[in-house]
């Protein structure tokens, strides 16, 4: 794998934080708000339990067609402006969820949402692989899916408050003014990546296609690609499975989003650790633990009927998930060539979001003819065999120690 070069200056965090992770937490708190509610949004429309999740599914297929074209679209117009018109672009969308009254406009305005998220991650993670030395990476982008995190937390509770009393759809206008808010800071925030994608640029290495430079890198993809897209399946199952089998077991939808709020809690405790491990001694080393933790929620949760049981498990699986923050960013940062790095990430993401498209539709598939605690059970046996494919292709050692 290739490996950028260090910045020639001193990293300060200072001159990075707001831009990397402003917009970030503002879209996360709106995105906390809202991915609890999706699938009961759906059920309040008509909706079975299988078209609730597969409604869901809709963010992981959207983000799963952005991708390539997020990252040619990074590589041409900058991560500013591919940032801006992202968030933009999911304000109005989460404004037709909000305003939607039928079943299939609740669906198209989620997979729009999905659509401008691809570009969204892609810009974040393009920015701080640009911006951070190779022996902080995986604590920077860490921090980056802690950002996440600490927004999935905050945003339950809003949820939690804003639906008691005032209906479901309330979360989307929320969530709708969070990335109108994003795109706004983002749009006065200086560009510190131009002087990068100048470079690029001169050199042609902008121009060149997705297509082209996933060609050269398809053998990176399909192994560690594939380890990849098992990680994002588990955790795109995670967020829908758990509001579904706590609904299914009769909590309402304000409790739902406080049982969400505290996996998500547990969550973003663990980012920065996750992290420092990661740069210390490798991301196999994370990698591998968390599914395997993740894959015991998934067996255990069918097993829960009681509120204090099921926020058990949920909190158990936000253990799993959180000290993985930033794993499969860091993995596709240390794989992407430093001459055509957006290009590259939007394959990377591609496999990513095949698993966050995948997770959920499984879901949907098994609930049509067994149980939903079925579901659970086959995806935690699923991420357990995943944990062997992971442990092949993750390499063991941290970028650069072969220097030391």
């Amino acid at each position: 794998m290739s490996r950028p070069a260090e910045p020639a200056e001193p990293l300060r965090w200072r001159s990075i934080a707001v831009p990397a992770y402003g917009p970030t937490i503002l879209v996360s708190i709106g995105q906390g708000a809202k991915l609890p509610l999706v699938a009961l949004s759906a059920r309040d429309l008509g909706a079975s339990l299988g078209v609730a999740a597969f409604v869901v599914a809709l963010i992981g297929i959207g983000q799963l067609l952005g991708d390539l074209p997020a990252g040619a679209l990074a590589a041409r117009i900058g991560e500013q402006k591919a940032l801006v018109t992202a968030c933009a672009v999911d304000a109005v969308a989460l404004l037709g969820a909000f305003l939607a009254r039928s079943l299939g406009v609740l669906a198209l305005a989620i997979f729009v949402t999905g659509l401008a998220g691809a570009v969204f991650s892609l810009a974040r993670q393009a920015y701080l692989t640009e911006t951070v030395p190779v022996r902080m990476r995986a604590r920077a982008l860490s921090t980056l899916g802690g950002t996440f995190r600490v927004g999935l937390f905050i945003g339950p509770f809003v949820g939690a408050a804003l639906v008691s009393g005032r209906g479901v759809g309330t979360a989307y206008g929320f969530a709708a003014a969070m990335s109108l808010s994003a795109a706004l800071l983002t749009a006065f925030l200086p560009d510190v990546t131009r002087t990068q994608r100048t470079a690029r640029a001169d050199s042609g290495a902008a121009h060149a296609s997705v297509l082209s430079v996933l060609r050269q890198h398809r053998r990176t993809l399909l192994t560690l690609g594939t380890g990849v897209l098992v990680i994002s399946a588990a955790r795109a199952t995670r967020q829908t499975i758990v509001p579904l089998w706590a609904a299914s077991q009769g909590l309402s939808p304000s409790t739902v989003s406080l049982v969400y709020g505290v996996s998500a809690g547990v969550d973003m405790l663990l980012f920065y650790p996750g992290g420092a491990i990661m740069d210390r001694f490798g991301r196999v080393f994370v990698a591998v633990p968390s599914m395997v933790v993740l894959g015991l929620g998934f067996v255990l949760l069918p097993l829960t009927h009681a509120t204090p049981a099921i926020a058990a498990v949920a909190g158990l699986m936000g253990l799993g998930n959180g000290i993985s923050a930033g794993v499969v960013m860091t993995l596709g940062a240390d794989a992407a060539p430093r001459e055509a790095r957006t290009q590259f990430l939007g394959g990377w993401r591609l496999f990513a979001d095949l698993g966050n498209a995948a997770g959920p539709l499984i879901v949907s598939a098994v609930t049509v003819v067994a149980p939903l605690a079925a579901a659970a059970v086959t995806m935690g046996l699923l991420t357990w065999t995943g944990v062997a494919w992971l442990a092949r292709w993750i390499p063991r050692r941290p970028p650069g120690t072969e220097l030391q």
